[in-house]
């Protein structure tokens, strides 16, 4: 016991450059291996609040832009959510590491955009971004037209009648399904590792340690298992706020009338 605990404190922060700063070389225990997984966590998670908590408000921008009646503004909207949705995940990665590289030597400016931190932080932001637009594109179309007809004769209009009448409905109705959006991000923050981004003083993210382990002790059935229970722990975490949200979204509700979670796999995408 005294030994895990020591282990936690040389290691439980170590991806993000506190504690220990060589890896462990040889005797490698299950404890050396939960704790540094677990520190490579912060990185997922950092990954997936911020792209998630940035990507919120660019969806929603893009919903509004796709469902513009203006020609300049529909047709952006319309191409972003194409060419994210269009591209995998992991090729978007690659060409946004050699685009930043490129700008590096001209523009310093970008050279923190070639680091993980940043540069794959900003891909998975677009990304979600365009998957969550169209998801709240589809919930804006599906907005019942007797509650917009209500809000006109209540005399909302402009800003107050989006703040109060189509953003809430909207949220509402796309929340199960953006639900499912959060959780795959986050299983897709795992990619970075085999992106270009590097994980500068071996400061990886979790996948990053799991690997590590994996290569060194040629047994990828302890490593790999760590890895799984600590993303189906947060994805509990995530499924029970955003469960939470939902609830506090469908209050006004009888029972019958609110929507249901269901959470569906993205098999493809």
């Amino acid at each position: 016991m005294d030994d895990c605990l020591q282990t936690l404190a040389d290691y439980g922060l170590r991806s993000i450059g506190i504690g220990e700063r060589l890896l462990p070389r040889t005797d490698f225990t299950f404890c050396q291996q939960v704790v540094l997984i677990g520190s490579g966590m912060i990185w997922n998670v950092y990954f997936a609040i911020l792209a998630l908590g940035v990507g919120f408000f660019l969806a929603t921008a893009v919903a509004l832009g796709k469902a513009s009646d203006t020609w300049l503004i529909r047709k952006p909207s319309e191409w972003f959510i194409f060419v994210f949705r269009g591209s995998p995940l992991f090729i978007q990665f690659f060409f946004a590491y050699f685009f930043f590289l490129s700008l590096k030597g001209p523009y310093p400016f970008f050279d923190a955009f070639t680091s993980a931190w940043l540069g794959a932080l900003v891909v998975l932001f677009l990304n979600t971004a365009a998957y969550s637009g169209e998801i709240f594109y589809g919930a804006l179309r599906s907005i019942p037209k007797g509650d917009l007809e209500a809000a006109d004769a209540y005399g909302f209009s402009g800003w107050s009648k989006f703040r109060k009448i189509t953003w809430p409905t909207m949220l509402r109705l796309a929340w199960p399904a953006y639900t499912n959006e959060a959780i795959f991000l986050f299983h897709a923050t795992t990619l970075v590792f085999f992106t270009g981004f590097p994980a500068l003083q071996q400061r990886g993210d979790a996948l990053y340690y799991a690997n590590y382990f994996a290569d060194r002790t040629f047994n990828p059935f302890i490593p790999y298992p760590i890895l799984a229970v600590y993303f189906i722990l947060f994805t509990l975490a995530i499924i029970a706020l955003f469960g939470a949200i939902n609830r506090r979204l469908n209050r006004h509700l009888p029972n019958e009338a609110r929507a249901r979670m269901r959470l569906k796999p993205n098999i493809i995408r």
